[in-house]
């Protein structure tokens, strides 16, 4: 059984693969969206976050066990990986405590009053996803789509979206919105993690699970050229099954960011180039253009964090304009990075 638990960018993630779908910030781009109302996908997101606060702790076992029954897949992993209690069983005394300390504990019910303050209801969610879900099978009919969604509380520990198995797992905690209170007081979280804490975000991070679980983006320690077109892979992957999404959402930049990207693209690969970077294997300097950060260390404070991935996707957005019969399921199915890479001709003017 293979499952992976991806996290936000930023914060590392525990498997190595880691969301409301937005208006376009600008007119949207992207051309000859495909009509996909035909496809049959209906999303209902099951919410784990409630059933499990409101587990009878004066009978924890029994409570544990029912909870068990509608969960069985989800609930050991949330149990294990995502809070951290160690493997589950509900008759370990142990996973039977730290639960109880967990719905029980002030803070932590406050913080599910907010969740269910800011998401009453998932409905708008549910039909965002549900049409990202018709945009996949319509490029890649063999493509697994979840089989069941759940939402849930990772007590703020920047798990936004989650795969295990065919599930798919929202943290609706990470995305209570950039001026909750709560988000500020923590260390870990600095401001520009903390302004992508908002609903805008869900629909494209889910994706972004999905996309990573089904095609892997590269190891830290191969070459950058190799990182860079795998991560323009799963931009362009993104950019075609979210067709009315900003860029700036798919790529976590502000539109700021995002206007100084797209006026400076040969500057940045200019400096890439000049750099000596593209065929550098070493994961320390490599991080630096693929992780996220508040900026690009050595480029103008105005480019962003994780510049990396939108020179990727720029690549690839080349690579498959020189190619126009090349499906998306081609594209994703190619391992040869280099190919895609020479093919391209990559020389932004």
């Amino acid at each position: 059984m293979r499952k992976y638990i991806n996290k936000l960018a930023g914060k590392g993630q525990l498997i190595l693969s880691v969301l409301f779908l937005t208006s376009c910030i600008s007119a949207c781009k992207h051309k000859n969206v495909p009509d996909v109302s035909h496809i049959p996908v209906n999303v209902q997101i099951d919410r784990f976050d409630q059933a499990l606060f409101k587990l009878d702790t004066n009978n924890i076992q029994p409570a544990l066990q029912q909870l068990d029954k509608a969960y069985p897949t989800f609930l050991p992993v949330y149990i294990e990986h995502v809070m951290n209690f160690g493997p589950y069983a509900d008759s370990s005394k142990m996973i039977q405590l730290q639960t109880r300390m967990l719905v029980t504990n002030a803070d932590y019910r406050l913080l599910q009053d907010s969740i269910n303050a800011h998401f009453p209801k998932l409905t708008s969610l549910e039909t965002e996803l549900a049409q990202s879900f018709r945009y996949i099978k319509y490029y890649i009919p063999s493509f697994k789509i979840p089989q069941k969604v759940v939402a849930f509380s990772s007590v703020i520990s920047n798990y936004g979206a989650v795969t295990v198995d065919s599930i798919l797992g929202i943290g609706l905690d990470m995305y209570l919105g950039k001026d909750f209170p709560v988000y500020s007081m923590l260390p870990d979280y600095p401001m520009y993690m903390i302004r992508k804490f908002s609903p805008e975000y869900i629909t494209t991070n889910c994706v972004q699970a999905l996309v990573q679980q089904a095609y892997p983006g590269a190891d830290a320690g191969e070459q950058l050229v190799i990182q860079l077109v795998k991560a323009g892979k799963q931009q362009y992957f993104l950019e075609q099954v979210l067709p009315e999404t900003a860029d700036s959402i798919r790529l976590g930049y502000t539109k700021a960011q995002m206007e100084w990207c797209d006026d400076n693209e040969e500057l940045v690969w200019q400096y890439f180039v000049q750099q000596n970077l593209l065929y550098k294997a070493d994961w320390q300097s490599n991080m630096h253009y693929m992780n996220d950060g508040p900026s690009t260390q050595g480029m103008p404070e105005n480019a962003p964090g994780r510049i990396g991935p939108f020179v990727g996707w720029k690549i690839v957005q080349a690579y498959m304009e020189r190619n126009p019969d090349l499906t998306l399921q081609q594209l994703m199915e190619e391992k040869d990075a280099m190919k895609i890479f020479s093919q391209s001709r990559y020389r932004p003017k």
